[in-house]
């Protein structure tokens, strides 16, 4: 039964890595402050920045708007980065760290975000991971909230 219920899980799993992509809009019931900071950010306008040709353009859309074409959903979003929310967007999930990660949550990681922010791209700056990472901060405030800490960044 135990080896059911774990092929079952990878299977889900491997699907919401790909798939199932719901929007940032529904990330922001639950979290409303890391919904507010990603708006503020340049990955929630990153189509925005692009001319028109190369919004039409498959190669810069792989970054500054990957899941548009087979999820519908445009510029860099929550999911871009931690993974389609299909199966892990449940209240109950989310409060299952484990179980979460089990089904397609993604902790973003300094590979991952080289994916784009790399040597490669056409008119990307030099990439420092850390200054970066601060730069999109956008869990401090909402893990001050449970915590009871100040809720400053």
């Amino acid at each position: 039964m135990a080896k059911w219920l774990m092929f079952v899980v990878c299977i889900a799993a491997s699907a919401a890595l790909g798939y199932g992509y719901l929007g940032a809009e529904s990330c922001q019931g639950c979290h409303p402050d890391a919904y507010a900071a990603w708006r503020t950010s340049a990955h929630s306008r990153a189509k925005e920045t692009l001319s028109a040709a190369q919004q039409k353009d498959a190669r810069c859309l792989s970054c500054h708007s990957p899941a548009e074409a087979e999820q519908q959903v445009v510029n860099v979003s929550c999911e871009s980065c931690h993974g389609g929310g299909q199966y892990y967007s449940a209240r109950y999930v989310m409060k299952d760290p484990e179980l979460a990660r089990l089904v397609g949550l993604v902790d973003p990681s300094e590979k991952g975000c080289r994916t784009c922010h790399d040597a490669s791209s056409p008119s990307l700056k030099p990439f420092d991971f850390v200054t970066k990472l601060k730069a999109i901060d956008h869990w401090t405030v909402e893990r001050n909230k449970r915590s009871g800490a100040p809720a400053e960044r």
